[in-house]
């Protein structure tokens, strides 16, 4: 195997004293006169910024997506490299500026670069701000078709659980709960990170995949979980599988099938005793009928008044899986799954509800916040209270999974 040094290759078999050994003779004065010319070019070579080979375990996190600028900070030695031929651009020290597009550019600090994708590597860890955010990692920016920028940051997968773990769960959360939400967490990214390799990116930083905060959302106690568990994930059969979870699941997780094409042991729901005394076990919501229609028209729905909201279908674990919406013309159907996204999953906090109309409002009771599939983290919350340890949350959560080390 080689080391690489950016363009340097070095056998790490062969340190520079065996290749002086293996030299003609030489005088001793002149020897570590070569010596130290050898030295001193690589560390001329290196400087400022050692390139860092990138092992199969690091993650790309879309920290920004579709932006016509954004801010760019970098402490310390950076590299610029066109990702599509790995070709080198660009090095300096100390960056802050504006990046945007123009053209067939990506311009930075002055300087355009003829390229769709680049990739800034920062010397020291932790030395890269994008518009006031810090980061670990590299970070790769990418101009799409519409001349608009997203940026990916490229970093470690146990650095990216640590930065997403405060955002997931308390830091002051019992020790098993956390280690459970940390495997749980890395068990959802090494998935993602599987399914997404045709991709720029693996995840992106929102509820739409796991909250990432880059390394300002590190705490002691979350990076100790992290750290404790290190390397381990869930898998089912041998192999990696989603592990979702959710806030609250009100009484009963999901069964993942009626949400998504996913079939599995593990998925299919459980009943849940724990999160009882959850601060979202139940919830109550009133909106005006008015509101309601237009939301639903916005997403295609045509419709007039709305006399009524009637639940026609629910499934095993008393979640609504159809509504029947009478008007003053016609009846709709409506999967409350959808129902759920056009008012809201703030509003409408999970689909196991009851729904009226009275007189112009339209009014909402429920139980639980989230889709309701895997963990249930409150619930995990209160077992890890009760002396549960993190392998027992998951095992009950997961039911028939196990827990693995990454395979390399």
């Amino acid at each position: 195997m080689l080391f690489s040094f950016c363009n340097l290759h070095i056998d790490k078999h062969y340190p520079f004293s065996h290749i002086l050994a293996m030299a003609p003779p030489l005088n001793h004065r002149f020897r570590l006169f070569i010596k130290a010319i050898t030295i001193l070019v690589v560390t001329c070579h290196l400087s400022p910024v050692t390139c860092r080979a990138e092992p199969s375990n690091y993650i790309r996190v879309a920290i920004l997506q579709d932006a016509a600028s954004l801010g760019l900070k970098v402490n310390g030695g950076y590299e610029i490299i066109d990702l599509a031929n790995k070709k080198f651009l660009s090095r300096g020290k100390n960056l802050n500026t504006t990046v945007t597009v123009y053209k067939d550019s990506i311009w930075i600090d002055g300087k355009g670069f003829n390229t769709s994708k680049l990739s800034i590597k920062a010397g020291n860890s932790d030395a890269i701000k994008i518009d006031s955010r810090r980061f670990r990692g590299d970070i790769q920016l990418i101009k799409g078709s519409d001349f608009l920028l997203s940026a990916i940051n490229n970093i470690e997968l146990e650095d990216y659980i640590k930065g997403i773990l405060y955002h997931e769960a308390s830091h002051y959360w019992p020790d098993d709960a956390l280690r459970a939400q940390a495997i749980v967490c890395r068990s959802y990214a090494i998935y993602q990170m599987q399914e997404n390799v045709s991709k720029d990116y693996d995840v992106t930083s929102d509820i739409y995949s796991q909250v990432y905060g880059g390394s300002i959302s590190e705490r002691y106690r979350t990076n100790k979980a992290v750290s404790e568990t290190k390397g381990l994930v869930l898998t089912y059969q041998g192999r990696y599988f989603p592990s979702y979870y959710h806030a609250t699941c009100g009484g009963h997780t999901e069964d993942a099938s009626l949400l998504w094409n996913i079939d599995m042991a593990p998925l299919r729901g459980v009943p849940c005793n724990f999160c009882k005394d959850s601060p979202h076990f139940q919830w109550h919501n009133v909106l005006s009928e008015e509101e309601v229609r237009g939301q639903l028209i916005k997403a295609g729905y045509q419709l007039h008044n709305i006399k009524n909201i009637m639940i026609s279908q629910r499934d095993e674990s008393g979640r609504v899986m159809n509504l029947k919406i009478r008007t003053d013309k016609k009846d709709i159907n409506i999967p409350a799954k959808d129902f759920r996204n056009i008012l809201g999953p703030n509003i409408v906090r999970s689909t196991n509800f009851s729904i009226k109309v009275v007189d112009h409002d339209i009014v909402l009771e429920g139980f639980g916040w989230g889709h309701g599939v895997g963990m249930c983290q409150w619930g995990a919350y209160f077992m890890a209270k009760q002396g549960y340890s993190y392998k027992q949350v998951l095992e009950y959560y997961y039911p028939g999974s196990q827990i693995s080390l990454i395979s390399k």
